[in-house]
């Protein structure tokens, strides 16, 4: 099986976007797309040039077929998922309105997936190993029993090493069953080598308050991240020489001004540009700028994805001085990569 830059594992779902805003018993029509919060990131990856791999299982349908294909389309390594003759795709349907109001609607139809039933026995282990980035999210975890079990392998120690780990919090409470959830997302996290997780997040599982309070209950990580919404994220890096055990070097990354069509998708973009700049080896301020430039395209579109992006242009946008990083603002129909500002401190 051939070592890839990143490997993601977890469902993805036909998504269906409304034609026009109202309830979603009123949306006379929905145009298709695809969702899915680890795909994202392989096909984001895939887009800024890197070789990634998606793994999951969907049903043999024609639901399947177009995700898969969707999928692939964004050069992202499709080899391994997995068909479930017997269980269906997972869909689902949103209204046009943000997530963050009282308007917004999302229907899923997720229950019985062929991706919930995902477990060590039926997933091409050696395909997930076989990554430099194993890219996980907790809600993987909500799916099932046998879900949960199969990230608690994937975390795990193993002899001989493993993939970094990176996993995205992700805490969705309608997904869970019972209130055990936040429990369970904590001991993934504690597992992990890279976690993403919003300030808001950490408060509402956790209780905690604080990048600090973050950092505290995850002693195990090397780099933690807290993102802070329109704010921005501040990084903590185990890492640093110097550091007394369990501290970790904390760096703050102001977001870009955003005009937001939808948010949805932004957090996965996220993680993608700044895993993209882990795989390349950046400095940890242009990882998060980096993070920040990909969420931007995401958060100008109405779908999870964005178009493709330009690294030479994010390169050169990551690059600017504090005093033009500052200026940048972007909005719909505006790709932020689409030429980066004259006053860019290129090489």
């Amino acid at each position: 099986m051939p070592v890839v830059d990143a490997v993601a594992l977890g469902e993805s779902m036909v998504t269906f976007l409304p034609s026009r805003p109202g309830r979603l018993a009123d949306v006379p029509s929905f145009d298709r797309a695809i969702g899915g919060a680890e795909s994202n990131v392989a096909c984001a990856l895939a887009a800024l040039g890197h070789t990634a791999r998606w793994v999951s299982r969907v049903g043999a349908d024609g639901f399947g077929d177009h995700l898969v294909e969707r999928i692939a389309g964004y050069g992202v390594d499709v080899t391994s998922v997995r068909r479930d003759p017997a269980r269906p795709t997972g869909v689902y349907f949103r209204t046009a309105g943000d997530r963050g109001t009282d308007a917004h609607e999302v229907a899923y139809y997720r229950a019985g997936s062929a991706a919930s039933a995902m477990s060590a026995a039926n997933v091409d282990l050696t395909a997930v190993r076989a990554g430099r980035v194993l890219h996980l999210s907790g809600i993987t975890a909500a799916l099932s029993g046998e879900c949960l079990d199969l990230m608690r392998e994937l975390t795990a120690p193993r002899p001989g090493g493993r993939p970094l780990v990176s996993f995205d919090v992700n805490h969705r409470p309608g997904l869970w069953r019972d209130a055990g959830g936040p429990r369970v997302l904590l001991e993934l996290a504690r597992g992990a080598d890279i976690v993403f997780v919003g300030a808001d997040e950490a408060r509402q599982a956790w209780g905690l308050h604080g990048g600090g309070a973050v950092l505290d209950a995850l002693p195990e990580p090397r780099i933690v991240v807290v993102k802070q919404g329109r704010g921005g994220a501040t990084v903590f890096d185990r890492n640093t020489e110097g550091l007394e055990d369990g501290d970790g070097a904390a760096t703050f990354v102001r977001a870009p001004s955003v005009d937001v069509v939808a948010h949805v998708g932004a957090g996965d973009a996220f993680a993608a540009g700044f895993l993209s700049g882990t795989l390349r080896g950046l400095p940890l301020r242009e990882r998060v700028r980096h993070g920040h430039l990909v969420a931007a395209a995401a958060l100008t579109t109405p779908g999870d994805l964005a178009v493709p992006l330009s690294r030479h242009h994010a390169d050169r946008l990551a690059a600017l001085d504090d005093a033009a990083w500052g200026r940048l603002r972007f909005g719909p129909g505006r790709s932020p990569f689409a030429q980066a500002p004259k006053e860019a401190n290129t090489p």
